[in-house]
């Protein structure tokens, strides 16, 4: 998938005694970028100047990381980093929880999952970690039962009583199956670009206790780092979690700290 790149800079507001330092970070559009620029004046308070990249597709920017292209990236949970270290041989760590997106169910065909029936579709991400938390949220509505296990997948489907069918896609294109599925599990950035609300829209969605916090993810060599230090303080820092609760919170976004 082609990348975006899109530079931001932001004004070094620290003492002029102090050299400034250029911080890139990759980030997925909504809400991660958003969330960054809020701790951009923080960040330069540290004595860093903020340069986000932006992604559309959730390989690369872990890609980007480990290649050295970026300082960190923010965009994924910790079950979909440690899966990704594990398949690419990847070093990577994360260094501070931020926020929650919701898992969703959502629907253009239909208002309650009571509605659903035999042959319906639905469609899911293809990734490993969040096509199992996508079952585990159908499983968790009473929709399926699957095996025990972290990654599972449509295969792991032990019971469906309702004859349901599955199609997995690429996450960015869950919300363009809308108008062909009965209805799609989306995560929640994914559907905020696509215009929908979490907590007006969604059927079904991950309560506040789901373990998929979203984290601010370096090299392991640099998870102790001053830099990394200031990411942390920035990111859970006050200015920050307002910003979520007061801009981000009706899309269904909640502070993680």
């Amino acid at each position: 998938m082609k990348r975006l790149l899109i530079a931001l800079l932001f004004i070094f507001a620290a003492s002029p005694a102090l050299a400034a330092e250029r911080l890139v970070v990759g980030v997925t559009p909504f809400p991660h970028k958003s969330i960054m620029q809020a701790a951009a004046a923080l960040l330069a308070k540290e004595g860093y100047i903020l340069e986000l990249v932006e992604f559309t597709d959730y390989v690369q920017p872990n890609m980007a990381l480990e290649e050295k292209r970026l300082f960190a990236n923010f965009f994924q949970h910790i079950p979909y980093m440690e899966n990704m270290n594990a398949e690419k041989g990847l070093g990577l760590a994360w260094i501070a929880k931020v926020h929650l997106e919701p898992l969703g169910m959502y629907s253009k065909k239909i208002k309650n999952i009571s509605q659903l029936k035999k042959g319906d579709m639905i469609s899911v991400p293809n990734d490993p970690t969040n096509e199992a938390r996508a079952l585990r949220l159908l499983e968790a509505n009473k929709l399926i039962i699957l095996r025990a296990g972290e990654l599972v997948t449509i295969k792991d489907i032990l019971d469906n009583p309702r004859g349901l069918l599955f199609k997995e896609i690429d996450a960015p294109q869950l919300p363009r199956t809308l108008q062909d599925v009965t209805a799609s599990v989306i995560n929640t950035n994914f559907a905020g670009e696509a215009g929908l609300t979490p907590s007006k829209d969604a059927l079904i969605i991950e309560g506040k206790d789901s373990p998929y916090a979203n984290v601010i993810v370096v090299r392991s060599a640099d998870k102790n780092s001053p830099a990394a230090k200031a990411l942390i303080k920035a990111v859970q820092s006050s200015v920050v979690k307002k910003y979520i609760e007061n801009v981000l919170a009706h899309r269904g976004i909640v502070p993680a700290f």
